[in-house]
């Protein structure tokens, strides 16, 4: 049983749902309406207690599901006044059900699962954009999405995908849908805001519509003749939010300094100054000042391109550009 999520006419709504399986696979029903306010179902008697209407267990029991308490409650957690929540959240016996939070079903082999929700669920527990080396992770990882319909995982994965940070939030898609394997490049993992973006965004796409139209991913689940809403809000994800090019910038200050034993961090430095932005850049300094954000970017890629130590450049000069290319950004509107 899980808490369920969608917008109808602009408003989103609530719903209690299960997953089941058949002969198919696993699939979900719904069991309740929730409306857009769950919160009209808690009552509270007075005092730090609360507990959920009857009429949903009467409605529940009359489609002959026998709802434990404790799965209710996890339903409606979210929903519960927050002084409520602080008094009795301690002597919760059961860990608050997310997908990165709870023990999952049956230990399957790691490949049971599908591709996608290991790479989401490996760089949601990691971090990591390199994820060549998922294959060694251990299974009870994954066992979060064992015994699970495909609306309850994507449920799941809506409630996890917030903690992203919005500069994360390009690389995240970038890597789940596994786009550096398209790219020769070397530093197409951990620097892809170096690629031509129009072949990055068609790879996109073209993966877009393959999982789109992968009938194990969706294994009883309905197809829809479009494009799923599930997936829709990847490619919103996608074109939404940009690289963050600071990431690579990072860890070559970061190889800096392990590779010097007695390195200490520099002091806090003046931005660089437009004179010499535009010698990195190769462009007058004045037309760095007009320049958008958009052609800026641009600009960046093509002269990080010649500048990258992968192609012949310094890391030095990169790392200056890099350190410009910020500056510059702050002060475009």
């Amino acid at each position: 049983m899980y808490l369920g999520r969608k917008y109808i006419k602009g408003k989103l709504n609530y719903f209690i749902r299960e997953s089941y399986p058949d002969r198919v696979g696993m699939r979900s029903r719904e069991l309740f309406s929730l409306g857009t306010n769950p919160a009209q179902f808690i009552i509270y008697p007075g005092g730090n207690a609360f507990y959920i209407d009857p009429v949903i267990e009467d409605h529940l029991h009359a489609k002959g599901v026998e709802a434990e308490y404790d799965e209710l409650e996890d339903v409606f957690w979210e929903f519960i006044r927050p002084d409520i929540k602080r008094a009795v959240e301690h002597f919760r016996l059961r860990q608050k059900r997310t997908i990165d939070q709870r023990a999952g079903g049956a230990a399957l082999a790691p490949e049971e699962y599908h591709l996608f929700d290991r790479r989401r669920l490996y760089f949601l527990r990691t971090g990591r954009s390199d994820q060549r080396r998922i294959g060694l992770v251990p299974a009870r990882l994954f066992g979060v999405l064992a015994d699970k319909s495909r609306d309850e995982i994507e449920q799941a994965f809506l409630m996890s995908e917030p903690i992203l940070r919005p500069d994360e939030i390009k690389t995240y898609v970038y890597t789940i849908f596994d786009l550096p394997r398209y790219f020769k490049e070397s530093f197409a993992r951990s620097a892809p805001h170096l690629l031509d973006q129009s072949s990055v965004d068609n790879f996109f796409i073209k993966e877009v519509c393959r999982l789109n139209d992968d009938k194990r991913f969706w294994n009883g689940f309905e197809k829809e003749p479009r494009l799923h809403e599930y997936l829709a809000r990847y490619v919103i994800m996608f074109f939404d939010y940009d690289f963050n090019p600071g990431g690579m910038l990072s860890e070559y200050l970061r190889e800096y300094i392990n590779n010097r034993r007695r390195y200490h961090p520099p002091s806090r430095r003046n931005p660089v100054s437009l004179e010499e932005a535009g010698r990195l850049f190769n462009i007058n300094g004045s037309e760095l000042k007009k320049m958008g954000r958009r052609d800026l970017a641009r600009l960046y890629r093509k002269r990080a391109m010649k500048l990258h130590p992968d192609t012949g450049g310094t890391h030095d000069r990169f790392v200056k550009l890099t350190k410009a290319y910020h500056d510059l950004m702050k002060s475009k509107p």
